[in-house]
């Protein structure tokens, strides 16, 4: 014969199995986060080792350069997983918090997928749209040690900051009646 329970006792599994309930939702919401962790490490990996004006190691070149060529398709399979695991969660966490912590997880891993798609490399190296020139008398900030490229084309000189054209990579302009396309 089964046994038969005291109130004590059917409320203390009740207790029991409704913990058991909120870690696991607690563990199913913190899925999709470590995913989206992931996704931001592939992308932000290469964003963080190939900067301007910054040493590279040959190590980080390479490692930057496997996760720009992979980081478009295994972010993208890391934000399938994340809705995956949204939609999972959506009915079982009923707390404003928890569903508002899975649509930022959702929009930040669908976000890096979009990322990861992009040429950060161009957003960071393209050439000035429109350019100003100044007179050395108006260049107040350039400093006597700061290193130029000059060029002189029939009686008209101009010269170019390498520390512009170092991030830039590539000026254009008129000299001398000229058009031409200063680089460094």
């Amino acid at each position: 014969m089964g046994r038969i329970r005291s109130g004590a006792e059917a409320s203390e599994n009740t207790t029991d199995s409704e913990e058991t309930k909120v870690a696991g939702r607690r563990r199913g919401v913190l899925i999709p986060c470590l995913l989206f962790a992931a996704s931001l490490l592939a992308v932000g990996i290469p964003v963080w080792l190939i900067q301007p004006f910054r040493h590279q190691t040959p190590r980080d070149l390479e490692v930057s350069y496997f996760l720009r060529r992979w980081s478009p398709v295994g972010v993208s399979i890391l934000a399938g997983f994340t809705l995956f695991w949204v939609f999972r969660l959506w009915r079982g966490s009923p707390g404003l918090l928890r569903r508002r912590t899975l649509v930022l997880a959702s929009a930040l891993s669908l976000f890096t997928a979009w990322f990861a798609h992009q040429n950060h490399f161009e957003w960071k190296f393209r050439p000035p749209g429109k350019t100003e020139f100044s007179t050395p008398a108006e260049a107040s900030f350039l400093k006597d040690e700061d290193r130029v490229l000059g060029v002189e084309i029939n009686g008209e000189a101009a010269a170019y900051p390498i520390r512009a054209l170092a991030y830039h990579h590539l000026v254009h302009d008129r000299v001398g009646g000229v058009e031409l396309v200063a680089t460094y």
